[in-house]
């Protein structure tokens, strides 16, 4: 009687299901490789981001940045009673009555009195701006530095620009100065022998923002912008 033998060769089928379950495994591994990429990726790039943005905060903190056209705000070492100014003007009781038209000012340029409505909002400018509005930016505690432009040329300007802060202040050229530089605030003056001259830092000290104003910590934005605003 024949004895029946059986063949250890696999299938067809097992054959298909053993390449099947190859593949499944190997996409399986590519998968979870494609995936540990993908977080050391993350990883990585948020600990850049991280590096970065500590860096860009150090910068900024050791290297405040200033604006192209101010320098820092005037800090008075002391009392502002007690800063002395030479060749400094000044006139006390000044009214502040909002009027039309022209005003005729004791003093050029003016450093208070009556005037338009409208305040002229402080920044830097190419012009001769109206009085009567530049006035009423000085009752918000402005100084308005003007230059006359004959004799301050634009390295003198530029000077001028990276004294001053960044807001409560007007500069602008003034059509017959009988000085370089005038620097105005409300009821005070002072004309400077130019750009460089140290009085114009003492007189920021004194009078930027000064609470001696009619009406100090008012708006000095939102109104008129004058002609040839640059800044």
């Amino acid at each position: 009687m024949p004895v029946s033998t059986s063949s250890n060769k696999p299938t067809v089928k097992q054959q298909r299901e053993a390449q099947r379950a190859a593949k499944v495994a190997a996409l399986k591994k590519k998968q979870a490789t494609e995936k540990r990429n993908r977080l050391i990726g993350i990883i990585l790039g948020a600990t850049a981001g991280v590096a970065v943005l500590a860096l860009i905060v150090v910068l900024v903190v050791t290297n405040p940045a200033k604006t192209p056209t101010t320098g820092e705000d005037p800090v008075a070492s002391g009392d502002r009673d007690s800063i002395e100014i030479e060749g400094l003007e000044t006139w006390p009781g000044l009214t502040a009555t909002h009027v039309e038209g022209t005003v005729d000012y004791e003093m050029t340029p003016p450093a208070g009195g009556d005037h338009n409505a409208v305040w002229l909002n402080c920044g830097v400018y190419n012009v001769p701006q109206p009085n009567e509005n530049a006035v009423h930016a000085l009752e918000h505690g402005a100084v308005w530095v003007t230059y006359n432009a004959d004799e301050v040329d634009a390295a003198g300007l530029e000077t001028l620009r990276a004294a001053l802060p960044s807001t409560y202040i007007i500069l602008s050229p003034y059509e017959g100065l009988d000085a370089p530089v005038v620097a105005s605030a409300w009821g005070a003056q002072v004309k400077l022998d130019g750009p460089d001259d140290e009085r114009l830092e003492a007189f920021l000290q004194k009078y930027w923002k000064s609470p001696s104003a009619p009406e100090p910590g008012a708006l000095c934005t939102g109104a008129l912008t004058g002609e040839g605003k640059v800044g």
